[in-house]
């Protein structure tokens, strides 16, 4: 049985051509990237390449990337450094539907002392622009928003929030992790002063990230250590990983076109389930997306049922809703959306990559509307 791999928002599968371009960093070009003789300048050269790559799809200057482990990591500079840079604003604007980490920095945030205030989203998933707006105040410190939802794959008009945002000074934090591949990332356009992503969403190396700190901008470092990174990151460099990152992001900037392939995929997928399968609800389709996702509920099972179900077949997808104290709950992005606890338990997330191909997408769909029929009926519904 072929494993037909459809989470890529989960993560993504390393490039051949990234992991060949990490190898001789392993072995024959071991050097330490800080030590002052060949071996180490050939490290060095490596490190600033990576560095001129990741920060063309990033849209910023090579000299605003500080690389870091992941986007978890980029998160906790970037918040955490504002905290400590402005003791005089204590206040944090965020919206309902956050990925976790930047939820549990948000939660971090009220246990120092400080305020937090979340902004809704519509039932498409779409941010409220005018909520947003009115809930900075003068003693905002921050912004955060994501450029692109991790589950419903609607996508936040970064740059006109950016324009509100600044205009009453405060900073904004772009967590674009989930963008980044899929759809062109400007951060010096949108107006970010702040950037997150993670390597192993765009076929990178797991433990790579970069956080983009917009020249001018000053925070603490977040990790003590040495020089390195200009001094706002200490540790030795993780030079095959960045050379993976880098080489990484160079094929994700050359490849974007090939997401209109994606895209239609996607939505043929879509089209045929609306078609074949009842009671069917495709989540924040009234809303701009990214090209590769789909949040699809389907009445009357559980999509914890549905997902055992299409891995025993090897197809591999994601659920809409995450345990909590056992309890089977529905997401936190789809409670934002107001969508009814029928779809919001039946929910399953379709992310769809550059190797997914018609063949694997039309396998799925010959079995979906026999599996979401065999549920129901197990659970007394036709």
């Amino acid at each position: 049985m072929d494993l037909i791999y459809l989470d890529h928002n989960a993560t993504t599968p390393l490039d051949p051509e990234a992991f060949e371009a990490m190898r001789p960093w392993f072995t024959e070009r071991f050097g330490n990237a800080s030590a002052a003789y060949a071996l180490g300048h050939l490290s060095d050269g490596a490190v600033v390449a990576a560095r001129e790559q990741a920060a063309a799809l990033v849209g910023c200057a090579p000299a605003e990337i500080v690389f870091t482990s992941g986007g978890t990591e980029s998160l906790n500079h970037a918040v955490r450094g504002v905290w400590e840079a402005f003791p005089t604003k204590r206040h944090l604007v965020t919206t309902a539907v956050e990925h976790p980490a930047v939820r549990a920095l948000a939660t971090w945030w009220k246990a120092q002392g400080g305020e937090v205030a979340e902004v809704g989203v519509d039932a498409e998933g779409r941010l409220d622009l005018a909520a947003l707006e009115a809930a900075v105040r003068p003693d905002t410190a921050l912004v955060a928003v994501m450029a692109a939802n991790n589950e419903s794959g609607v996508l936040f008009p970064v740059a006109e929030i950016a324009r509100r945002v600044k205009a009453k000074g405060a900073l904004f934090l772009v967590d674009a992790t989930q963008a980044i591949g899929k759809v062109p990332v400007a951060a010096a356009d949108w107006g970010a002063d702040l950037l997150t992503l993670s390597g192993h969403k765009f076929h990178g190396p797991k433990g790579t990230g970069l956080l983009m700190i917009r020249r001018g901008v000053r925070l603490k470092p977040f990790m003590l250590g040495g020089s390195q990174e200009r001094g706002r990151r200490g540790g030795t460099e993780n030079v095959p990983g960045l050379v993976g990152l880098g080489k990484a992001a160079a094929l994700a900037q050359a490849r974007l076109p090939q997401m209109d392939r994606v895209r239609h995929l996607r939505d043929a997928l879509e089209t045929r389930l609306m078609a074949e399968v009842p009671e069917v609800r495709i989540h924040g389709s009234g809303a701009e997306r990214l090209p590769n996702t789909s949040l699809v509920g389907f009445a009357g099972i559980e999509g914890e049922a549905l997902q055992l179900k299409l891995a025993e077949q090897g197809i591999c997808v994601s659920t809409g809703s995450a345990c909590s104290t056992g309890m089977r709950e529905p997401s936190h992005v789809l409670r934002a959306m107001q969508v009814p606890d029928t779809y919001a338990r039946g929910t399953v997330r379709f992310s769809l990559g550059l190797g997914t191909t018609p063949v694997q997408m039309t396998r799925l769909m010959d079995l979906l509307p026999g599996l979401v029929s065999e549920l129901r009926q197990g659970l007394g519904r036709s």
